[in-house]
C-alpha cells in the first residue's frame, strides 16, 4: 500500500506540473494575426473622407500600430490593381506600389479594366474604370491561409459586402480562427461588422501618425518621391 500511494503521489505531482507547463505555454504562445488589405476601398475611402494628405500612408506602419504585445504579425496582404488610360494616376500609383514594396507588404494584383461609356443624349465618350477580382482574391486567401493553419486572428481592411461569405466560411468551418474588420473610413457596413468577430473604424490620427516619408531611399540607391499632388 506504502508503494502504491508514492506511486500515486507521484503521479499526481507530474500530473500538475505537465498542466502547469501547458498553461504557461499556452499563456507565452502569441496569436498569429494575418492582415488583408483592399487597397481601392481604403485608398477612395479616405478620398471620401476627405484625407487626400493620407494617401502615402505606410500600411505595415499601420498595421503594427495595432497590435499588442501578445500578437505576433505573420504577413500583410494588399490585394489592388494597376490602373490605365490615365498617365498621371499611373505615375502616382507606381510610385506609391514601389514604396510599399519597400516593406514586407505582400502586394497581390487582380485586374482593371476600362469601359468606354456613350451619353446617349450628347453622344459624349469616356472610359470608366472597373477593378476586377480583388473580392475574389482576398477571400480565396483568407481561406486558404485558415485551412494551411497561417494564421490565429485574420484581419480585413475593407467595407466591402461581397467580403461576407468568407468571413462566415473561416467562422463556421474553423472554430479557433477569428476574421476581424477595421473599415477604412466613410466604408462601414453593418453586415460586414455582424459577420466578424469584432470590428473598429480606421481614424484620421492613425493615417496622419503612419506616413510614408516624403522621400524614400530603395536599395537599388532610387529615390521615391511622395507625388507632389498628395503633399
Amino acid at each position: 500500500m506504502g508503494h502504491q500511494s508514492k506511486d500515486a503521489i507521484f503521479g499526481a505531482v507530474h500530473c500538475k506540473y505537465a498542466v502547469f507547463i501547458l498553461i504557461k505555454y499556452i499563456a507565452l504562445k502569441k496569436n498569429r494575426v494575418s492582415v488583408y488589405i483592399d487597397g481601392f476601398n481604403l485608398y477612395f475611402g479616405m478620398i471620401e473622407a476627405g484625407f487626400i494628405h493620407c494617401k502615402w500612408l505606410d500600411v505595415e506602419k499601420l498595421v503594427k500600430s495595432y497590435l499588442t504585445s501578445n500578437q505576433e504579425l505573420i504577413i500583410i496582404k494588399f490585394f489592388t490593381n494597376r490602373i490605365s488610360h490615365n498617365p498621371q494616376k499611373q505615375k502616382r500609383q507606381n510610385a506609391y506600389l514601389e514604396a510599399i514594396e519597400t516593406t514586407n507588404v505582400k502586394i497581390i494584383y487582380g485586374l482593371h479594366k476600362a469601359k468606354n461609356i456613350e451619353c446617349e443624349n450628347c453622344g459624349h465618350n469616356w472610359l470608366v474604370s472597373n477593378e476586377k477580382m480583388t473580392d475574389v482574391n482576398i477571400a480565396t486567401h483568407i481561406i486558404i491561409d485558415a485551412y494551411q493553419d497561417k494564421y490565429d486572428t485574420a484581419i480585413l481592411i475593407s467595407g466591402d459586402s461581397d467580403l461576407v461569405p468568407p468571413i462566415k466560411a473561416v467562422h463556421e468551418n474553423f472554430s479557433t480562427k477569428s476574421v476581424s474588420v477595421f473599415f477604412p473610413p466613410c466604408r462601414h457596413n453593418n453586415t460586414v461588422a455582424g459577420a466578424a468577430k469584432g470590428s473598429q473604424i480606421i481614424g484620421r490620427k492613425k493615417l496622419v501618425d503612419n506616413q510614408f516619408e516624403n522621400e524614400i531611399l530603395k536599395q537599388d540607391g532610387f529615390v521615391l518621391q511622395k507625388p507632389k499632388e498628395w503633399l
